[in-house]
């Protein structure tokens, strides 16, 4: 009976994860330069009764097809430029993401709306000021430009930096933080890539994909709650007739 237990009660672990994961792309759909995640599950027998030898699984042993996380991916994909009235925001075509220098480091984003703090520096708010290749950048007001390449010039017409746009080094750990933001170890600087003015990248979440995706999760999660109960039931049963005999 123990094993219907670790068989329902994971997967009410697993889908209730699966929840927040969709919850949190829906919540962040409105998100410029927002990369949608998905869930990777896994099962215990896969990974614990498992051996990995020259590239090829072995298995060693049985055990109950009880599943966990294994991983959440985020989708790379890039999504359309919506064109606006901002000169402060930007929008990359290509590889590659905007470098933001926070209290606790350099993130990498995709969003591009940008702002102007009250020393002149670009700045996405919240979060730090926009880095070009020799530190932050210093536009000074709104009639700043920056051209396809990424080269910055100032409300005065005078060239200021190049914007600094990288991406995770190869075999680098990569961490997903809150609204769109990723650390990296490591950093390549990208030079291919095509930068637009008075535009944002959308979010590539998919909506009704994600709404299809919560429903189907909500349902799995009823079922193995459903399933749990009866388990539960089964065992008290038993556990009743044993006492009796």
């Amino acid at each position: 009976m123990l094993s219907g237990f670790y068989t329902a009660g994971s997967g009410i672990l697993n889908q209730q994860r699966n929840v927040n994961v969709i919850g949190n792309n829906i919540s962040n759909s409105q998100t410029a330069g927002y990369k949608a995640q998905r869930m990777v599950q896994s099962t215990y027998e896969h990974n614990f009764l498992t051996r990995l030898e020259d590239g090829i699984y072995h298995k060693i042993g049985e055990g109950d097809p009880a599943v966990y996380t294994d991983v959440v991916e985020t989708i790379t994909d890039e999504s359309y430029l919506r064109e606006t009235e901002n000169p402060y925001d930007m929008a990359l075509v290509g590889e590659g993401y905007f470098n933001i220098a926070g209290n606790n480091g350099t993130y990498l984003t995709r969003n591009g709306n940008f702002n102007i703090d009250a020393e002149g520096y670009l700045v996405l708010e919240g979060i730090g000021r926009v880095q070009g290749r020799n530190g932050s950048l210093l536009v000074k007001g709104a009639d700043y430009s920056i051209t396809p390449h990424g080269l910055v010039y100032n409300s005065e017409g005078v060239y200021v930096d190049r914007l600094l746009i990288s991406k995770p080094a190869d075999g680098t750990q990569v961490k997903k933080i809150d609204n769109g933001m990723f650390t990296a170890e490591q950093t390549d600087i990208v030079d291919v890539t095509t930068v637009y003015q008075n535009h944002l990248e959308q979010s590539n979440v998919d909506m009704n994909e994600e709404y299809t995706g919560l429903i189907e999760a909500q349902r799995a999660l009823q079922a193995c709650a459903s399933a749990l109960k009866m388990v539960d039931n089964i065992n008290a049963k038993a556990a009743t007739i044993s006492s009796i005999s």
